[in-house]
C-alpha cells in the first residue's frame, strides 16, 4: 500500500546509510526498528506529538505492512510536513521548537519542516541529505538524541537509552505490586494489566525496569535494569538483563544487553548477549551467542561494504526477520544472520549467513521463495497475525533482492 502524504504528522526518510542497516533493512524500514524501549517511529511520535504519515525507503519496501506501521508514501509531500531522518533516535523528553525550520541532533540535521512541496522521487535512492532542504537564513533548534550510523549502534546506545526512556514511560504508573521483590534504588514501573507471578525478582541496582500492559512475568525470573518488557510479552523464567524486549515475544533463559524488535521467540535455555532479534525470528533450544572475543579485543562485523571494526568489545549476533536456528546452534562474536535464514547443522556457522540461506556452512542452499512464504504465513498465524497481500509481495521482493547478498 502507498499513499500521498499531506502536512499532517511526520514522515521518516531512510537515507543511504539507513538502507544499509543489514540484516534488517532487507525486510523493514529503519523507522520500524527498536532503539531503546521504543521503535524509531514511536520515538518521533512522542517528540512531535503527532502520528507518522508514512515512510520513504527502499523501492522493494513499497508494500510494507505491519501492525500500526504507516505506509510507504508516494507522490508529493506537502509543504509544512516534518521530514525526519529515520536514523536519529530522539530523546523522549525532547520537543520540537515551533518557530524552527529544522532541528539539529549532535550537530547534524535530524528533521526539517518542508518550506515547499517535495516530490517523493527526489528521495527514492536515499542519497538526498536533509541539509539541502533547509531554507537559507532560517532558524534552527537542537534536540537531544542518538544517531544510528551502523547496525551495532543499536547495541552501543542501548543502556543509556533505556536508562533515559524508562522513567519517562513510567510516569503516572502505579507502584510495583507488593509481592514483587525489588532490589536497588531505581524505580520499577508495572503497568495495569501486567501479571507478575510470585517468586520474581526485579533488580534495579543498575537502572530502572518497565513492564508494559499485558506482559506476564513467570516465577523464577530475574529482571535486571535498565530493562523494558513490551506489551503481551511472556518472560518464562531466567535472567533478562539490560534488554529491550518488544511486544508479543516469548523469552526464557538468559538474555543480556539485547534487543528483541517484537513477535519473536527465545523460548528455551541458552545465552543471548549484545544481540538483536528481528520480528518472527525463532531460536531453537540451546542457541548460544558469543559476545566477547577470547582476546578481549574489538569485535568486527560483516556489512554490505565489507567487514568493519565496531569499536565494541561486546557484540553478539544480529538475527534478521524470520530467521530461525536449530537446537544447540552456536554463533561467534559479531555474526550476522540474514532475513529468512534457517540455520541448522553440526558446525558453527560463518560470521555472515546470507538471507534465506539453508544450513550451516558454505555453499548454502537457498530457502525456496514459495516454501518460505508458506512457513512465514504458518508462523504468523499462530499469533493470529495474517500475512497480508502487501507483506507477501514485499517478502518476495526481499527474497529476490537477497540474491545480491548470497554468494
Amino acid at each position: 500500500m502507498t499513499t500521498t502524504a499531506n502536512a499532517a504528522g511526520f514522515i521518516s526518510f531512510d537515507d543511504t546509510r539507513a538502507r544499509a542497516l543489514q540484516p534488517f533493512a532487507l525486510t523493514r524500514p529503519a523507522s520500524e526498528l527498536r532503539a531503546g524501549a521504543l521503535l524509531m517511529r514511536e520515538r518521533w511520535a512522542q517528540v512531535t506529538g503527532s502520528a507518522s504519515s508514512g515512510f520513504v525507503g527502499d523501492h522493494h519496501l513499497r508494500t510494507f505492512e505491519e501492525g500500526d506501521a504507516p505506509p510507504c508514501v508516494t507522490g508529493m509531500i506537502a509543504a509544512g510536513t516534518i521530514l525526519v531522518n529515520s536514523r536519529c533516535a530522539p530523546a523522549l523528553d525532547a520537543r520540537l521548537a515551533p518557530d524552527a525550520s529544522h532541528w539539529l541532533c549532535d550537530g547534524r540535521v535530524a528533521a526539517v519542516r518542508l518550506a515547499q512541496a517535495l516530490p517523493v522521487e527526489r528521495l527514492h535512492d536515499g542519497s538526498l541529505v536533509l541539509d539541502t532542504l533547509v531554507p537559507v537564513g532560517t532558524a534552527s533548534a537542537t534536540i537531544a538524541g542518538w544517531w544510528i550510523d551502523d547496525v551495532w549502534d543499536f547495541i552501543r546506545h542501548l543502556q543509556p537509552m533505556l536508562a533515559h526512556d524508562i522513567p519517562i514511560l513510567g510516569r503516572g504508573m502505579d507502584a510495583a505490586p507488593s509481592h514483587l521483590t525489588v532490589l536497588g534504588a531505581h524505580d520499577c514501573f508495572v503497568a495495569r494489566g501486567a501479571y507478575i507471578e510470585p517468586m520474581v525478582l526485579a533488580d534495579t541496582t543498575a537502572g530502572p525496569i518497565y513492564i508494559a500492559e499485558g506482559a506476564r512475568i513467570s516465577a523464577f525470573t530475574r529482571l535486571v535494569g535498565p530493562c523494558a518488557i513490551g506489551r503481551d510479552t511472556l518472560i518464562a523464567g531466567g535472567r533478562v538483563a539490560g534488554c529491550a524486549i518488544g511486544d508479543h515475544c516469548r523469552v526464557h533463559g538468559e538474555i543480556s544487553a539485547s534487543i528483541v524488535i517484537g513477535h519473536a521467540n527465545k523460548s528455551h535455555d541458552g545465552f543471548i548477549g549484545h544481540s538483536m532479534l528481528g520480528r518472527w525470528s525463532n531460536l531453537g533450544a540451546g542457541t548460544l551467542t558469543s559476545n566477547l572475543k577470547n582476546s578481549y579485543g574489538v569485535v568486527s562485523m560483516w556489512t554490505e561494504r565489507g567487514v568493519s571494526p565496531t569499536a565494541l568489545q561486546f557484540l553478539g549476533t544480529m538475527f534478521g526477520d524470520h530467521a530461525k536456528t536449530a537446537i544447540g546452534t552456536r554463533f561467534n562474536t559479531g555474526t550476522v544472520i540474514g532475513a529468512g535464514a534457517n540455520v541448522f547443522g553440526s558446525e558453527m556457522p560463518p560470521k555472515f549467513v546470507p538471507p534465506f540461506a539453508w544450513g550451516d556452512r558454505t555453499p548454502f542452499e537457498t530457502f525456496d521463495a514459495d516454501k518460505f512464504i508458506e512457513v512465514a504465513e504458518r508462523v504468523m498465524s499462530r499469533r493470529s497475525v495474517p500475512l497480508s497481500d502487501g507483506q507477501r509481495t514485499m517478502l518476495r521482493a526481499a527474497w529476490a533482492l537477497g540474491s545480491t547478498l548470497r554468494p
